[in-house]
């Protein structure tokens, strides 16, 4: 592992970042609304894609045919490079997913081909070549693209912001459908192959760490944002550590970033870990330290989605830990749990419309929110939950804190999604092999915490001989581990709930 150190020069980091999008002199736009703009910029766009991805050759001269010039790929790249609307790069990638993917009459060619063989008594040598080349045909045309992409300079990177363009396009559904959607499953798993574990550096990050290295990671972090620069010393300083991953070809360039508070207990509150005033000259009594608390995981590269790197480092840094604090015996995160109040209001809106009892309230529970607020408990809880007013109210978290801890635990453990964790956060730590442990009432009063997850938090706790077992349980016959707390407030849920 390296410490960052100022050894590490402002000017080769400054290297090792993406080029920012050049402004482009005036010319046709796709999204100028002129026809004929429009379509010299897509016949430009044809012209491209067809000499930069030419056609697969033939299955016996694979391995015989000539490399393809490097000024090809460049070509892509800059013409690439040079679109500087998210709509215009959208349609450049739609139009290479949908007309230069898979040939399917190969496909099916070489799939009757292997059946055939496979129903005539023949040598293993014959059916094992029939299978071969129908794995020649299912590679799509683009992804030697990519790969020869791959091979130039800071062409990784490049792929790695293609692809982040491509998520974009796909969320604003500028450029829809399954062609789509194969490559960008054909471009993440090329990616997860670059990207592997034994490619990775772990990086530690403190004070005397280069400031562009410490900006980067302060304008990535995204679940608890940095307000000032002695908010960032703190989450570098005494009791708390910040790691990294880069990748071996760009050392010093964040990827992913875990920070860390190193505690006596596991804490039930974001406020005590990035709040807490910490005194510059502190230093840290060994002795105390017996907990590690992973606080934030955030991502860097948004190309980089849906490739493991979070579970690889998190699995590092307690190697690290383990070094450094032998005596260190606890491990946990301290999750936020997104799309919880988003979740709450819909069913609120839904059992609202409903006659009769909704089951998500006892009558004690409705009758003081109602004497509470002035009017109906289920309406005017979701007035109440669409702003952060109401933790302010000693009197109305009080009398909401039972049942939106019961609720909040019915959200994480028995909402699923194809069998799995509805919730992103719960899923990622449960497949790691953690344990759904305890559910921590007004532990984030921000803003943020409030309006996105009523101010509640979780722990996942890792109990290192049993994350392998619990992760095989939760994969394969997706059965969540949980604590007594989280059990008996699921049973409390589905006691008084129709749900």
């Amino acid at each position: 592992m390296r410490v960052l150190g100022p050894g590490l020069s402002a000017g080769r980091l400054l290297r090792l970042r993406l080029p920012p999008r050049q402004p482009q002199p005036p010319g046709p736009r796709l999204s100028s609304g002129r026809p004929a703009a429009a379509g010299a910029l897509e016949r430009a766009m044809d012209e491209l894609l067809h000499r930069a991805v030419p056609a697969m050759p033939a299955y016996e001269l694979r391995e015989k045919t000539p490399a393809r010039a490097e000024n090809q790929c460049a070509d892509f790249v800059s013409f690439y490079g040079g679109l500087a609307e998210t709509a215009e790069r959208a349609e450049l990638l739609g139009r290479l997913a949908r007309g230069f993917g898979v040939d399917h009459s190969q496909v099916a060619e070489q799939s009757a081909g292997v059946l055939q063989l496979r129903q005539q008594p023949r040598e293993a040598a014959v059916l094992l070549q029939a299978e071969d080349r129908l794995r020649y045909a299912l590679v799509p045309r683009y992804r030697s693209l990519f790969h020869h992409i791959s091979k130039m300079e800071g062409g990784v990177r490049f792929l790695v912001r293609l692809r982040a363009d491509l998520l974009e396009a796909q969320a604003l559904k500028l450029v829809e459908g399954p062609h789509v959607r194969e490559m960008n499953g054909v471009l993440k798993n090329m990616l997860s192959e670059w990207f592997s574990s034994g490619f990775l550096n772990l990086e530690r990050v403190t004070w005397h760490s280069p400031c562009e290295v410490l900006q980067r990671i302060s304008e990535a972090e995204a679940v608890h944002p940095v307000k000032t620069w002695m908010d960032m010393k703190r989450r570098v300083g005494p009791y708390r550590r910040c790691y990294f991953f880069s990748h071996c070809s760009t050392p010093g360039e964040p990827l992913i970033v875990l920070h860390v508070a190193l505690t006596s207990e596991i804490s039930s509150s974001i406020q005590t870990i990035i709040v807490k005033e910490c005194p510059p000259s502190e230093t840290e009594e060994r002795n105390k330290i017996t907990t590690a608390i992973f606080y934030s995981l955030s991502l860097t590269q948004q190309g980089l989605q849906g490739v493991e790197l979070g579970a690889f480092l998190i699995k590092r840094v307690v190697k690290e830990l383990q070094k450094e604090f032998p005596a260190l015996g606890a491990f946990s995160s301290l999750s936020p749990i997104p799309g919880f109040t988003k979740w709450l209001l819909g069913l609120l809106k839904s059992k609202a419309k409903e006659h009769g009892r909704s089951g998500l309230l006892t009558d004690s529970e409705s009758q003081e929110i109602a004497e509470l607020t002035g009017g109906p408990a289920l309406e005017t809880l979701q007035t109440l939950l669409s702003s952060s007013e109401w933790a302010q109210s000693e009197q109305l978290a009080r009398a909401l804190q039972a049942p939106l801890m019961r609720l909040c635990a019915w959200y994480l453990y028995g909402e699923k999604h194809r069998g799995y964790a509805l919730n992103p956060v719960a899923h990622f730590h449960l497949q790691n092999g953690a344990v759904l442990w305890r559910i921590n009432w007004l532990a984030d009063v921000s803003l943020k915490g409030v309006t996105g997850a009523c101010g509640l938090m979780v722990n996942y706790r890792y109990f290192l001989e049993d994350t392998a077992a619990n992760s095989t349980a939760y994969l394969g016959s997706k059965s969540i581990k949980a604590s007594e707390q989280v059990l008996s407030l699921v049973a409390q849920f589905q006691k008084n709930s129709k749900l």
